[in-house]
């Protein structure tokens, strides 16, 4: 079956191992991120491509969904993925602290940005194309965090869209908000330098990375992917990776 994909933040962490990954098994895939990737990404010509574009900037993610790009992507593929992986953490900490404008960012990136590309993957004129779209989502949309007020209701966003978007029962859709595990990446290390102070949770998360209980980015990439491309997926519009047998293959 041809199959291509689409990546949100695949310049770094979990986005880029699941971006090799792809590439690996030899699906075309579109990076969309703020930055180019870090790391050089051998890929025979036409497999990989990137866009530059910062997908908290509404008005500028809608200004390229307008335009033929996705579209010209698709042509001629039997199943699309997007992989709607993308997000912050930011900003932490409680109400009285948050900056106005990080709030609206982390908003238009974590959520805002799904949704536009999940809405515009499935107006793309194509009858016959399946497509699946999965949204990175997390723990902290089902557990409450102190200090993560902005990140939890974020998260659980995608885990609600996923769910209504899976009564529509669209043909040829299939839809899961999966939280991934705790991945060991810039961002879990990030996570234990923020002052407790915006982050109480800090220690929790020092201990999962001094008993070694992060999971790899590649490891986690493989079985996500795995998931993807199963037969189960979609099954469940919203997922713990940890928790799939058909992820363990």
């Amino acid at each position: 079956m041809q199959t291509c994909a689409i990546v949100t933040g695949h310049s770094r962490g979990l986005g880029a191992a699941i971006l090799r990954e792809l590439l690996e098994r030899g699906i075309a895939t579109l990076g969309l991120a703020r930055g180019a990737t870090r790391a050089p990404v051998e890929a025979p010509p036409g497999l990989f491509e990137e866009r530059t574009l910062d997908l908290s900037d509404a008005a500028a993610l809608r200004a390229w969904l307008a335009g033929p790009q996705l579209a010209n992507w698709m042509l001629g593929r039997q199943r699309v993925l997007l992989v709607n992986n993308a997000g912050t953490l930011e900003p932490m900490g409680p109400l009285p602290t948050q900056d106005l404008s990080a709030v609206a960012d982390a908003v238009s990136l974590n959520v805002g940005a799904p949704l536009m590309l999940s809405a515009a993957l499935c107006a793309v004129d194509g009858a016959d194309q399946e497509r699946r779209i999965v949204h990175v989502s997390s723990g902290a949309a089902r557990s409450p965090y102190a200090g993560w007020s902005i990140y939890c209701a974020t998260k659980a966003a995608l885990d609600q869209h996923a769910r209504a978007a899976a009564l529509d029962a669209t043909p040829g859709l299939r839809i899961c908000s999966l939280a991934p595990g705790v991945v060991d990446t810039s961002m879990q290390a990030a996570l234990r330098s923020v002052d407790p102070a915006r982050f109480p949770m800090r220690e929790r998360f020092e201990k999962l990375q001094r008993e070694g209980q992060l999971a790899s980015p590649e490891d986690c990439a493989r079985r996500l992917v795995d998931y993807l491309l199963s037969d189960a997926f979609g099954q469940q519009p919203v997922a713990d990776l940890r928790s799939l047998p058909a992820a363990a293959g």
